[in-house]
């Protein structure tokens, strides 16, 4: 379960923003018939999902693609090598390119929350740190600071939860993050951590491989066939077989400034669907099916998984191929789910509707006059009532965060002559 998110310095992100899930305090007649949208956890309410709108290029896809990079540096980052770039870019104006880029992440893993945070530049951590609340009050699990000094006992300071931490920390360079090392090398909080990243915050929904969807479609396939059912799908049974075929692999050895093409066997599943109007013929899916069908098949596939095992799913403009109403659909499966929880992107408006989402559900990016992207809540707008139509309001430009076109006649013409 994540409850707040901190980013500065990564892509169109100038100053730090927060994508805070802890729900607010109100008690209007509206959140309290809301009560399915937020998990209770101790004295809080978390939020099951959160909403972000905004105009092309305001930046919502870059708090996506920061978190998305973050995370994926948990899991990757022992495998940099010394003449490695990280694969994002800070701020480009006002000498940000020289500054330091953060991340910070509070979460809940098995009922114990943990504050993880790391700063770096394109090239190297800088900073790295770890605390956790096992007893309501917090403590530290390690620190880091690359500035402090050159040896490792003057750069790292440990609690007591690590075992033979400075072991880790000779064998951590300054392109891996330690917590990765550590999990590589087999300490079980850092290896719980590792899994979190890793199996529980999902960052996309159509990422998988062959024997992940495999696995997906046996341990789910009664549920998915519900799932349809009730997206007005007239899919009545699908069926699956796996299958080999020869094909090719292309590898490039840079280190020998050589390509190679070689034989291999690839896998490949072939999925046939039946419909309600004749459930003997089979459809290929791959064929006979449309894109938004396939879409939507893979995309329950995975949603299914994440709700029935309360993950965090990580999606940028979830309307892709899907009808609003579908939309809806999805988010309000988390918000039936037990702990489950969507971030998600969206310029699809019939979501903004007070009667299903709560107002610190809904946030906007709006781009500033120096290029970096703002984030905020429709919560911070104190004069906003629950009973305003805040889809009206935000295509009247209320909260910024839309596109202000001027398509006047004379305006149009000059484009078309």
């Amino acid at each position: 379960m994540v409850l707040e998110i901190r980013l500065s310095n990564f892509f169109s992100i100038k100053d730090e923003v927060v994508l805070d899930l802890r729900a607010s305090k109100s008690k209007t007649q509206k959140t309290q018939t809301l009560q399915a949208n937020t998990i209770a956890y101790k004295d809080e309410q978390i939020l099951k999902s959160v909403a972000i709108y905004g105009a092309n290029a305001s930046g919502k896809s870059n708090i996506i693609k920061a978190i998305r990079f973050c995370c994926s540096m948990v899991f990757f980052s022992h495998n940099y090598n010394e003449n490695s770039f990280f694969n994002f870019t800070p701020f480009k104006f006002e000498n940000y390119l020289q500054q330091p880029s953060k991340f910070f992440i509070r979460f809940i893993m098995n009922g114990i929350e943990y504050d993880y945070s790391f700063s770096l530049t394109q090239t190297e951590i800088i900073t790295e740190e770890l605390f956790y609340y096992p007893n309501g009050r917090r403590a530290k699990i390690f620190t880091r600071n690359e500035a402090q000094g050159k040896t490792k006992n003057s750069i790292y300071k440990f609690g007591a939860v690590i075992r033979k931490p400075l072991d880790i920390a000779e064998n951590t360079s300054r392109k891996t993050l330690y917590i990765s090392r550590a999990s590589q090398m087999d300490r079980d909080i850092a290896k719980d951590i590792f899994n979190f990243f890793s199996s529980t915050f999902i960052l996309n929904y159509l990422n998988h491989n062959v024997n992940m969807v495999e696995q997906l479609y046996k341990n789910n396939r009664e549920t998915l066939l519900k799932a349809l059912k009730i997206a007005d799908s007239d899919i009545v049974n699908i069926s699956m077989k796996k299958t080999v075929q020869p094909g090719k692999n292309f590898t490039i050895d840079l280190a020998k400034n050589q390509a190679s093409l070689q034989d291999t066997i690839m896998e490949q599943l072939i999925f046939s669907t039946f419909h309600k109007a004749n459930d003997k013929v089979p459809f290929s899916f791959a064929k006979d099916e449309s894109s938004g069908t396939q879409a939507l098949f893979f995309i329950m596939l995975s949603v299914i998984d994440i709700v029935k095992n309360n993950k965090i799913l990580l999606i940028d403009e979830i309307e892709n191929s899907l009808h609003s109403k579908i939309v809806e659909y999805i988010v309000e499966l988390f918000h039936a789910s037990n702990s489950a929880q969507i971030i998600y992107t969206t310029h699809n408006t019939n979501l903004l509707n007070l009667d299903k989402l709560r107002k610190d559900q809904i946030y906007f990016v709006n781009k500033r006059d120096d290029g970096s992207s703002d984030l905020y809540s429709l919560f911070d707008y104190k004069d906003f009532r629950d009973t305003m139509d805040v889809e009206k309001a935000y295509l009247q430009g209320r909260f910024d965060a839309i596109p202000y076109i001027d398509d006047s006649l004379e305006n149009l013409k000059t484009i078309i002559q």
